[in-house]
């Protein structure tokens, strides 16, 4: 599910590129200012999916209830948020990316296009959120097949209409980027659906979606414990994501050109990915499993099993994406400096994949336990106190480029390597989180 949704990502990329450099970029920002919202909505139901996994090794069905009614909760408030934020506030944060420099591209038209598909990709958040309700709660349920297939066809339908729309076949209007955002806000619907409805319609299989809207009235002591766990995973995801965004507004101050450049490496970079941050849900779901059913032993060695086996898939997929580079490259209507930064790019991902492999289920790992401020530190704490000021230090007040600039980011992370190995290693983590509601919420 993880590659379905990445290809979904790459297909609009692959196709608004093709369009040129302006489109591309316009594009791109936009999606990195909605990326923050995402991972937010990422954090507030991963809070609640520690217990809901956990809940589910237990096998207490009305736990899961209550952590599936705060996603709920959580992602609505995150919405209203979130709208008002691009309705007020949207042009100035697309503008806090453009800047001259470079050869390629020009800012104006950048801004034009983000402003168009601006609307219509915010738009697509709706669906988006439910999806991560309902994919969220049966994937720490053990039904990973039904939100394969929802993701699947979700692809299916955004690159038929992402051709329709994007080059006006078929008797259509050529909408370009515009009929970008509306072939994801068609897709991103369809997902939903295909979840939702399969959900009510099992009731038998996952129990706790039956009569889920009768009340959304949860226990104090529930509600206090996922507060406090979601609440700090919330922060660490919304703080993160800010952070990564300002990091790409530095590198924006190269020019256009690097927003190109580092729009089309993170792109291929997220899909090669695709093992560590599927292998980091599987430690979420499978460990915190075996947590909750108080399977302590088998939940540190199911995790080294995984962590290894990451590991070493990396290291294959890393070499397959330094290999393939100028390839992938070339599907891009760019100019040649955009083209050549974006090859440099991709290697330094390249190289730095199995690192990151090992520092991204070194997170989950921690988290699955519930260390919650314990990640918190690891992941947004680093990346506010150390990666950030370098990137503002690095692109404010040197001239070295863009190249050297991400390569320094990406180093910095290899620090935090000796700190995860070692407080996995101790097994901080091994924790039943929710032996101690049993009764309460039987």
């Amino acid at each position: 599910q993880n590659g379905l949704n990445n290809l979904v990502n790459l297909l609009d990329n692959i196709m608004v590129g093709s369009l040129g450099t302006e489109q591309m970029s316009g594009v791109a920002i936009v999606n990195q200012l909605i990326f923050v919202f995402t991972l937010c909505i990422f954090g507030g139901t991963a809070g609640a999916g520690i217990f809901t996994a956990q809940f589910y090794g237990n096998k207490n069905d009305e736990g899961i209830k209550h952590s599936l009614k705060f996603k709920f909760y959580i992602c609505f408030i995150l919405s209203v948020i979130a709208y008002t934020v691009f309705a007020l506030f949207g042009d100035d944060l697309v503008n806090a990316f453009l800047h001259e420099g470079g050869e390629s591209g020009n800012i104006e038209l950048a801004f034009k296009f983000a402003m168009q598909y601006m609307p219509i990709a915010i738009l697509a958040q709706i669906p988006n959120a439910l999806t991560q309700i309902y994919a969220s709660t049966l994937r720490e349920t053990e039904q990973t097949f039904i939100p394969m297939m929802a993701s699947l066809a979700s692809v299916f339908i955004n690159l038929t209409l992402n051709y329709l729309l994007i080059f006006g076949k078929l008797g259509l209007p050529a909408l370009g980027v515009q009929g970008a955002a509306i072939a994801t806000l068609v897709a991103r619907i369809t997902e939903c659906l295909i979840v939702i409805i399969w959900s009510h319609t099992h009731t038998e299989q996952k129990p706790f979606f039956k009569n889920i809207f009768k009340t959304f009235k949860i226990p104090k002591q529930i509600l206090s414990e996922l507060i406090k766990k979601g609440s700090v995973l919330l922060l660490n995801e919304a703080l993160w994501s800010g952070v990564q965004t300002a990091i790409l507004s530095c590198y924006s101050m190269r020019g256009l050109a690097s927003v190109a450049a580092m729009n089309i490496n993170n792109t291929f970079n997220n899909l090669f990915s695709i093992v560590f941050f599927s292998m980091g849900n599987a430690i979420a779901i499978i460990v915190g499993n075996l947590l909750g059913a108080g399977k302590l032993a088998e939940a540190r060695d199911a995790d080294n099993k995984i962590i290894a086996l990451s590991f070493v898939c990396c290291i294959f997929f890393g070499s397959l994406m330094a290999i393939l580079t100028p390839l992938l490259v070339s599907f891009y209507n760019t100019g040649a400096d955009v083209k050549s930064l974006a090859i440099s790019l991709m290697l330094i991902s390249a190289l730095t994949m199995p690192i990151h492999s090992l520092l991204h289920n070194f997170y989950f790992t921690l988290r699955s336990g519930g260390k919650t401020f314990i990640t918190f530190l690891f992941d947004s704490g680093f990346a506010t106190c150390i990666s950030l000021p370098v990137a503002f230090i690095l692109a404010n007040f040197t001239l070295i480029p863009t190249e050297m600039l991400y390569l320094s980011i990406m180093g910095i992370e290899a620090l935090k390597l000796i700190v995860g190995f070692i407080l996995v290693k101790k097994g901080v983590w091994i924790n039943n989180i929710v032996q101690k509601h049993e009764n309460s919420l039987a």
